[in-house]
């Protein structure tokens, strides 16, 4: 959802690439649903973070909830920084309980990652 939030809120000055140490090799249909309830479409796909270890990036933001998951050690270029978020995908309860954790997240992911963008200041953004 970061990715999406980033690229969609913010794409005019970042570009957002989102990747995991265990990709399940699909985007999670209830974030999907989350985004498009506030107006994002995504068609992004699960990646491995491996596949961006050279990539230039000037800030890598991880995400996972540290208390609940492994956050790798980022090995590439860039600065990084941690903003954790609870793993919606591991949500249980009715359909109604479970999205109400994606919206939650979404919407923190929202607020939080533009806010730590717009705060960073460097040259080259990606």
């Amino acid at each position: 959802m970061a990715e999406a939030v980033v690229n969609a809120r913010l794409g005019d000055e970042w570009e957002a690439a989102s990747a995991g140490t265990h990709p399940s090799g699909l985007v999670h249909p209830n974030a999907l649903r989350a985004l498009a309830e506030i107006g994002i479409p995504h068609e992004g796909r699960s990646k491995h973070a491996d596949e961006f270890r050279a990539a230039p990036f000037d800030l890598v933001v991880t995400v996972c909830d540290s208390a609940a998951e492994e956050c790798p050690a980022w090995l590439g270029p860039g600065k990084r920084v941690h903003l954790g978020f609870p793993d919606p995908a591991k949500a249980t309860g009715t359909d109604a309980e479970v999205m109400v954790v994606f919206r939650t997240v979404r919407d923190d992911i929202n607020r939080k990652i533009p806010q730590l963008l717009k705060d960073h200041s460097s040259g080259d953004k990606k």
